[in-house]
């Protein structure tokens, strides 16, 4: 085809600014087909499968839409019309079974972690469970409190009592508890209310395995003092919720031949039951009758029993004691703090709602993906900042998703909302009934629940370890190392906040570097393309022509550095050479950018192209587009990159946008075009 005949074919379109949309939408429909665009191909087929086209159920009025929507974000209204006795008996098993583990499990986390009354701890499976089981999506999830973040709430308390004066009202720990439960809920309840369930992906698994890790070690070496009934030795030496892992070392070292017999025998055998009673379990996962026995339960029983009998409270082995509270609380707010503290609260509230809904959404997905049902990260964000948000009003702790409770409750048989429902339930009872008989246990039996439960976290670590020594993920290791360093060594708030500030940098650095592509022609081919890094023996370089494929949506945040990397494939044709090696390619007078995988982009990135452009045409190189889609090609129109570039350089194929360049070529005898 002649230079003239192209040009005669393509007719004029005026591309002036215009604020009709239908004006708009009809330059691009007929632009695109003067680029050959066709999004949506039609083609014959012999295939025996009919088509077919999605059936219109959409609500056609606004009670009908209501209850619709009301279903999608109340669950309850979906799962409970349609419940069955069947399922019942597997969620009631379910029910029981977790609260036999997890009444033992709060006692301890609110009392040696938190250092505030037990009942606190049962307020925090209660409310969270029940307002869960209404909200949530999860059928398996198990919302209470963890003892990693429980572990974070004592810290923040024991770090704002030492700040505070002793006139100051929120030195109470329990309005600093509830306060930050409130906060944890409100700050969890907004990331759902706008849509920000991603960020789930934001947390590096390495960077989340070396915070979680660190935190076991500091749980362990913390009860560790409580297990050996060093407890009145450590306050003599300075110890406090506010020291360090490195200090609380230090004093076991000194002062282990101190320990109190009879506390460190009772800790030894409950440590050695529940740690027998899971590597038993371990070995017969097929046997349901022993994957269901409550071997907390039954240590924490039996220690009563003893202790009550032969009153060992009276020979120095710490128990629990008076339970203060108890009942129902009415729902109340704590008092705001004072503007120089509220900052470190809604800071440790904010760390605590992120790590602690990265863990719950991960265990959401994997059972709704065994039992093949859907959760949405942003309902569950919801769900579990209502649940929050109803402890912080009745004296909870903050609570999430656990691993191995929900292990359990799957096991148990819970397959609705319903279990989770009869968990907070029967803590409710719990909390009514239970408290008095709660006199004789001892303190001691509730830190090996918490040392057990911490030490089968850190067994979950050299797994994770193998696989990135395994790769060589280097870089993850690094992170890992860097996160557990600093959690053990400085301390948790630290561990924390760099935890979740690497990842966010990391993820920052990843997405703003554009991924582009140098494309080359196959050897003995004219119009087959592919990424030379493919195959540098069978793909070449076009003589004076560089093909760059962009890979992705273009926006604000991925095209700063376009402008860099595009210079770099330049002279070098591949991102790993590094910047001060010699030229491997000299400069080229035609550029074609292959638009195919860029569905979209915005005004950002419309203007750098612009620049991009008008830099080229500088330096005397013609760019040329190809395979631009409609949603680009809007903006291309509106910013009028489109008319800068000219129509005679869009097209379809790289090849078509090759065979214009050698009619251009032709013109220029310097260029030998292979």
């Amino acid at each position: 085809m002649s230079e003239s005949r192209t040009h005669s074919s393509t007719p004029t379109i005026d591309i002036e600014d215009s604020d009709d949309e239908s004006v708009v939408e009809a330059r691009i429909h007929e632009t695109s087909h003067l680029l050959g665009e066709d999004l949506y191909p039609r083609y014959a087929t012999a295939s025996p499968l009919p088509s077919i086209r999605p059936r219109d159920e959409a609500p056609k009025d606004f009670w009908t839409t209501f209850r619709t929507r009301t279903k999608y974000y109340f669950p309850a209204l979906q799962w409970m019309p349609s419940y069955s006795f069947h399922l019942f008996t597997g969620d009631l098993l379910a029910g029981l079974t977790l609260s036999c583990l997890m009444i033992p499990q709060a006692l301890s986390y609110a009392t040696a972690l938190c250092k505030l009354e037990a009942v606190h701890g049962l307020y925090a499976i209660a409310f969270p469970a029940i307002t869960y089981a209404l909200f949530g999506m999860s059928r398996q999830l198990s919302m209470g409190p963890e003892a990693s973040l429980s572990m974070l709430v004592g810290s923040a308390i024991a770090q704002q009592q030492h700040m505070e004066d002793d006139e100051d009202p929120l030195k109470s720990a329990l309005a600093l508890s509830c306060l930050l439960t409130l906060f944890v809920g409100i700050f969890t309840f907004l990331l759902g209310i706008f849509r920000l369930g991603f960020l789930d992906s934001l947390m590096s698994r390495a960077l989340l395995r070396g915070f979680i890790t660190a935190v076991a070690i500091v749980v362990m070496v913390q009860q560790s003092i409580t297990l050996l009934g060093l407890v009145q030795l450590s306050e003599e030496w300075g110890i406090s919720e506010a020291s360090s892992t490195i200090d609380r070392l230090i004093f076991l070292a000194e002062n282990i031949t101190q320990l109190h017999v009879l506390t460190a025998a009772t800790s030894a055998i409950a440590c050695i039951v529940l740690f027998g009673a899971r590597v038993i379990k371990a070995k017969f996962p097929s046997a349901r009758w022993l994957q269901l026995l409550p071997e907390v339960l039954l240590v924490v029983v039996a220690s009563i029993i003893l202790t009550g009998i032969f009153r060992w409270d009276l020979e120095g082995l710490q128990v629990l004691g008076d339970i203060k509270g108890g009942g129902i609380p009415l729902p109340s707010i704590p008092e705001i703090p004072h503007r120089k503290h509220f900052k470190d609260i809604a800071l440790t509230a904010g760390l605590i709602s992120m790590i602690g809904f990265v863990e719950s959404i991960v265990i959401s997905k994997t059972y709704s993906s065994k039992h093949n049902y859907t959760v949405s990260a942003n309902r569950e964000l919801v769900a579990m900042g209502a649940a929050n948000i109803m402890g912080g009003l009745f004296q909870g702790i903050p609570a999430f998703g656990s691993v191995a409770r929900s292990k359990i409750n799957d096991r148990a048989g819970a397959r609705t909302q319903m279990a989770g429902l009869i968990t907070g339930i029967i803590a409710l009872l719990a909390i009514l009934f239970l408290l008095p008989y709660l006199y004789y246990l001892p303190k001691a039996v509730l830190s090996s629940v918490i040392f057990i439960a911490v030490l089968y976290i850190l067994f979950e670590a050299p797994e994770d370890i193998h696989f990135m020594f395994k790769i060589g993920a280097w870089r993850d290791i690094t992170l890992f190392c860097l996160t557990f360093l600093a959690t053990v060594v400085i301390s948790l708030e630290f561990g924390t906040l760099l935890a979740v500030s690497l990842s966010l940098l990391l993820t920052v650095k990843e997405t703003s570097y554009p991924r582009i592509t140098i494309m080359g022609r196959v050897k003995g081919t004219h119009n087959k393309f592919r990424p030379i890094k493919d195959g540098p023996d069978f793909i070449e370089h076009v003589e004076d022509v560089l093909i760059v494929r962009i890979e992705e949506p273009l926006f604000f945040a991925n095209t700063g550095q376009l402008k860099d990397r595009l210079r770099r494939l330049e002279v070098f044709g591949d991102m790993s050479i590094h910047p001060s090696e010699n030229p491997r390619l000299r400069d080229r007078s035609f550029i074609i950018f292959d638009v195919s995988n860029m569905p979209e982009i915005d005004a950002s990135a419309v203007q750098i192209l612009y620049e991009i452009v008008a830099s080229y045409r500088s330096r005397g190189v013609e760019v040329y587009f190809v395979k631009l889609r409609d949603n680009a090609l809007e903006l291309f129109i509106r910013s009028g990159l489109l008319e800068f570039v000219g129509r005679d350089h869009t097209h379809k194929k790289v090849s078509d946008a090759i065979e214009a360049i050698e009619k251009v070529a032709t013109h220029r005898p310097q260029i030998s075009v292979h």
